[in-house]
This record gives C-alpha cells, structure tokens and sequence, in this order.
C-alpha cells in the first residue's frame, strides 16, 4: 500500500466511517509529557520537527482559514522561535512542517494550528499529526489520527517496512500516558519516500 492509499484508508474515508469519537486538539498536549517518557525512559531523541496533515476544499472560506493558521504560526514563531513551511504532496494533500529543538513548542504550535482549523468549522479536513523521534537507526513517529481521536507508533524500516516489535513496545510503554488506538487495525503506515526521510517530506 502507498502512501496515497494508506493516508486515504486510515485518515480519510474509512476511518471516517469508523470514528469511535469526536478528535479534541487538547489531545495533543498529552504529547508534552510523552516525548520527556521517550527522552528519559526510552532513550529517543525528537528529530527536530512535527506536522500536521491535511485536505484541501477548493473555496475562499478555507483558502482564508489556512492563511489564519500561517499568522498563528508566525505569530508563534516570533515568540519561541519555531520555523514552519507548508507544502502539497504529489497525492494532493497539505502539510504544515515545524521546526523547533524543543519538543514542548512543536505540540503547542501543532495545537495551535488544529484548534484554527476547527474553531473555523474545517475539523473534518485535519487528518494527522505526527511527532518524530530517533535512536541511532530507529526512528519512530507517534501519529494522532483526527478521526480516530488516538494516537499510534509507527516506525518505519525504510519505505515499505515497519519494526513491530518497537512499536508495540511503545505502546505499553506510553499506555495510559497517550490516548492509544486498541485497534491495531488502524495503526496505518505512513511511509516515507526515501528510506532516510520523514512522512512529510
């Protein structure tokens, strides 16, 4: 599966269909005390950057809503210093990438951008967000499906395989910690085009 389909299954139209609840952005803060389990308990560093994963409507409205979330982040920026960059994938689908070495101001910035999508009434559109980490040669993503209101690991080895072993230690290790998905049927891989790149690049 590529990552066209894998995004169009897991984010878009079944997990629409199979929402067990509604997403609440507050879930990303539960990410502020994770990434310091990831850092202390487990040894993984933040690579650096965060994104946010979404679809497009081809109307004025969202065209001006997306340039609300450009002045909240640049507004965001001056204060804590974290760079971001929006960008259209070749299967039609918008990121917003932030930069910053604090992990605290990646999710706080992350929230900051979803809550404006969905105070504007395009909460439907959000589909990802993901948060990277590395040690040595693993890397690993904790990614919250907006419709599915959970988060989940996803660790790629390369562009077409995932370490399961790592992920489901995560998974017990951040349990209770995060909101995690029970169905490990919507753990979907959000694979990167090149073995040494992330998901929104």
């Amino acid at each position: 599966m590529g990552l066209f389909d894998s995004l169009r299954a897991a984010l878009g139209i079944s997990a629409e269909s199979d929402a067990t609840r509604r997403a609440d952005p507050d879930d990303l803060f539960g990410m502020s005390t994770a990434y310091l389990t990831m850092e202390a308990d487990l040894r993984f560093d933040s690579v650096g950057e965060a994104a946010l994963c979404f679809s497009s409507v081809d109307s004025t409205d969202f065209e001006e809503t997306v340039d609300a979330v450009e002045t909240i982040l640049h507004a965001g920026s001056e204060e804590t210093g974290t760079e971001f960059r929006r960008h259209s994938d070749e299967y039609g689908y918008n990121w917003v990438v932030l930069s910053d070495d604090d992990p605290e101001d990646l999710v706080t910035s992350i929230h900051f951008a979803a809550d404006e999508f969905i105070e504007r009434g395009y909460g439907s559109r959000l589909l990802a967000a993901l948060f990277g980490f590395e040690k040595g040669s693993d890397r690993v993503y904790w990614v919250y499906s907006f419709r599915r209101g959970a988060y989940y690991p996803f660790s790629p080895r390369g562009t077409s395989e995932r370490n399961q072993r790592l992920e489901f230690k995560l998974e017990s290790v951040l349990d209770g910690e995060l909101g995690i998905e029970d169905d490990e049927e919507y753990w979907y891989p959000l694979w990167p085009s090149t073995a040494s790149g992330h998901p929104w690049e």
